[in-house]
């Protein structure tokens, strides 16, 4: 008997989805929880990360703030969206032709700084920065838009 045909959401789920979630995490000081990924080295960021196939951003950004962190708090959406390329490097892990993914930005704000469990397989360390500082030690462009944006609305 023959092979039945991939359904479409078994194709995607072959590939990472080109649709991710940024996650904001600060102090009412705007104190900005920072975190070292593994690889690449050095590369400080927010807490990001993947939608899987078929969830909703809110999920993730829920999903993805526990993970990396250990925080259960209630994310807010900031109802903002960003496209940026998707390095070369990392294309393989992307459906052939996707060159772009789509970032949902999300923040929590917590009272004070607080001790968080990092992901070992994906994270090395974390800070806590004042968010001027934080803006000048992300790597990403959207992460630090998202910092910007952020500190105008709450400073």
């Amino acid at each position: 008997m023959p092979e039945a045909p991939a359904r479409s959401a078994d194709v995607r789920s072959l590939f990472k989805r080109p649709e991710s979630v940024l996650v904001l995490v600060y102090t009412m000081e705007l104190d900005v929880l920072l975190i070292c990924r593994k690889s690449p080295v050095g590369f400080w960021q927010s807490v990001t990360g993947s939608l899987e196939v078929l969830e909703k951003p809110a999920a993730a950004a829920q999903r993805e703030l526990f993970e990396e962190t250990g925080i259960q708090e209630l994310v807010v959406d900031h109802r903002v969206s960003r496209s940026y390329p998707i390095k070369n490097e990392w294309r393989k892990r992307y459906a052939p032709g996707v060159k772009e993914n789509l970032e949902h930005e999300f923040s929590v704000r917590i009272p004070t700084q607080r001790d968080v469990t990092l992901d070992p397989a994906e994270h090395v360390d974390y800070c806590w920065l004042p968010i001027r500082d934080a803006i000048a030690k992300v790597h990403s462009h959207s992460n630090r838009a998202a910092l910007k944006e952020l500190w105008a609305a709450e400073g």
